[in-house]
């Protein structure tokens, strides 16, 4: 399965969304809030309805009140809309109490649902994905559509409910008349309706070239380091200007698409006030018509229009939380592939680990492993050696079921590895990486990171555990020990002593299988004897896999495998591994 968002829009390209499919998803993420979008849509409703029978009494006191010089009546009108206006206001002023809390709670439901979708994913799709579009679609994506919700919707259903009403009220005080002013937007509807796709494009290119911009700025500065050690800030400068500068093209773009209703639907609206103005002076000279219901009619046009203006810049937001739903639904959307079956396969078996006829590629046509079988047996040190590239890390991967393999079986522990709960199978297989990630917070909350069966004990407690363990002298390389703070990615914080925290973290879950990718590369000689006391030390039954280039980590390995071309082979003496990693291959 292939996890490359940037396919993935492409083969959506190919199936068309339509817009009230994409409410539909929306709202189906609001959960309970859908209730105070309903209220809040009752208040929109009475708002809009209260400004709309403004019009009515100014236009019937006119023609009942002020053409007949009747002030009484004048007042008594006057003091209904007063009360009126009020009613509207506070009515007005709850729906958007009621909407800002709406767009909140579904921006906060949004990004929790993205990143644990992102959680749920397998390491496959992080590495065919820039980490800085992924933040800018948890991040910007969602912003996009919460400001729809919490700002945009509450005039756009307010503006659909106000022209609505008004459109009723100019065709029942006279239908000729309503028709002539209504024409307008007959065609701005077909106007809209053509150009809404191509504003939708041009924002989701926009919300991509941002999400692209956001990658190159995160990977510039996760490489800061190598920059200036190669003074290569020229390349990195260029780099950025280049996206940058695609960045701003197609944000103008965007732009300009979205502003191009304003100017036509203001056009529209001015057209067809001139059209009631026109007609209705034409009617009142010929006795059909009065001034009264021309001062409504052309206030009822009013606020037919003017909402038609507000939802030309509404239409283009709205379009813009279309463009940032569609980035936001590739990841919704996408399954782990690494499910777990629900009927465990078994196999008697005294190993640990046993891979049958494994086959493995990244990408097609390019076979990491070819047809691999071979056994672990529990409580043995196993070496895998060869050239870089050769494929054992990927072994290892395998082994912890950060992928699938393309062909073949994994036993662990007598079960194949795709049936083992998530759960069992982290607490049961420890590895540590060659290049080991830390969190910001304290040498504790690393070390007990994952660890259930610690996660309670207080400082104490651990401190015995620790010494127990033999763990307690590599603490006493950190200023601080147990309390010693962790910046943000391990910053301050040699890769030495990423390892050892990484190595202890390990070593605190006695594991069935301890897999040491490289894990002494970047610590000195006495650490590194240090170490391999505290792996004697290790459970009976931990089945321990070193790779190592260094020829000494691997020389007391009850067995060494040769891992190249796409096979694993015994590598028999260390003598003959030796052979094997200056040669290439084994010699007949």
């Amino acid at each position: 399965m292939r996890y490359n968002l940037n396919l993935k829009k492409e083969q959506q390209a190919n199936q068309k969304v339509t817009t009230s499919t994409t409410i539909k998803q929306l709202l189906a993420l609001m959960g309970e809030e859908r209730n105070n979008l309903f209220v809040a849509m009752f208040f929109i409703f009475i708002n809009a309805a209260l400004n709309l029978v403004g019009p009515f009494l100014i236009g019937h006191a006119v023609d009942n009140f002020v053409v007949t010089k009747q002030y009484d009546g004048v007042i008594h009108y006057s003091m209904i809309l007063f009360g009126v206006f009020v009613v509207a206001m506070v009515s007005g002023y709850t729906q958007t109490q009621l909407m800002g809390r709406v767009g909140q709670r579904m921006l906060f439901n949004l990004r929790n649902s993205v990143f644990n979708k992102l959680q749920d994913l397998p390491i496959d799709f992080f590495n065919q994905n820039k980490a800085g579009d992924l933040i800018s679609r948890v991040n910007n994506d969602t912003d996009k559509i919460n400001q729809f919700f919490s700002q945009s919707l509450v005039q756009f259903i307010s503006s659909m409910f106000t022209m609505i009403g008004a459109g009723i009220f100019l065709l029942s005080i006279n239908l000729k008349l309503g028709l002539a002013a209504l024409l307008p937007a007959l065609v701005l509807w077909f106007f809209t309706k053509s150009i809404s796709p191509w504003v939708k494009n041009r924002n989701s290119v926009n919300m991509k070239s941002t999400g692209s911009l956001s990658a190159e700025i995160q990977e510039s500065l996760n490489n800061f380091k190598v920059i200036v050690a190669f003074n290569r800030r020229d390349y990195f400068r260029k780099r950025f200007d280049e996206v940058n500068q695609e960045n701003y093209q197609s944000a103008v773009k965007a732009g300009i698409a979205n502003n191009m209703f304003t100017p036509v639907y203001g056009f529209s609206a001015s057209i067809g006030q001139m059209v009631v103005l026109a007609f209705g002076i034409y009617l009142i000279t010929v006795g059909q018509f009065s001034v009264g219901l021309l001062i409504s009619f052309l206030a009822y046009i009013t606020q037919f229009y003017n909402p038609l203006r507000q939802l030309a810049a509404l239409w283009a937001n709205f379009q813009v939380a279309l463009a940032g739903w569609d980035r936001i639904s590739q990841i919704l959307e996408l399954e782990n592939n690494l499910i777990v079956l629900e009927k465990p396969i078994r196999e008697d078996t005294c190993c640990l680990v046993s891979f049958r006829h494994i086959s493995f590629y990244y990408n097609a046509g390019n076979e990491i492993l070819k047809e691999v079988s071979f056994d672990l047996e529990r409580g043995k040190t196993y070496a895998f050696v060869g050239p870089t590239g050769g494929g054992k890390t990927t072994t290892a991967s395998l082994m912890a079921r950060l992928y699938d393999p393309t062909a073949g079986q994994i036993f662990f522990d007598g079960v194949d590895i795709r049936s083992m709960d998530p759960v069992e199978r982290t607490a049961s297989i420890g590895f540590i990486l060659q290049e080991p990630f830390l969190f910001s917070g304290t040498i504790r909350d690393n070390i007990l990171y994952g660890n259930a069966r610690l996660k309670d004990v207080s400082s104490e407690e651990l401190t015995t555990v620790l010494t127990e363990s033999g763990l307690n002298g590599l603490l006493e390389r950190f200023d601080g020990g147990l309390n010693a703070e962790i910046k943000s990615s391990g910053d301050g914080v040699s890769l030495g002593q990423k390892q050892l925290i990484a190595f202890i973290r390990v070593v605190l879950r006695r594991p069935k299988l301890l897999i040491l990718d490289e894990a002494t590369a970047n610590i000195d000689t006495v650490t590194e004897q240090l170490l391999g006391e505290i792996l004697n030390k290790l459970p009976e039954y931990t089945t321990r896999i070193i790779i190592a280039h260094r020829l000494n980590t691997i020389e007391n390995a009850d067995e060494i495998f040769f891992v190249n071309a796409g096979s694993v082979t015994k590598a028999g003496s260390f003598r003959d591994a030796v052979d094997l990693l200056l040669h290439g291959k084994r010699e007949s």
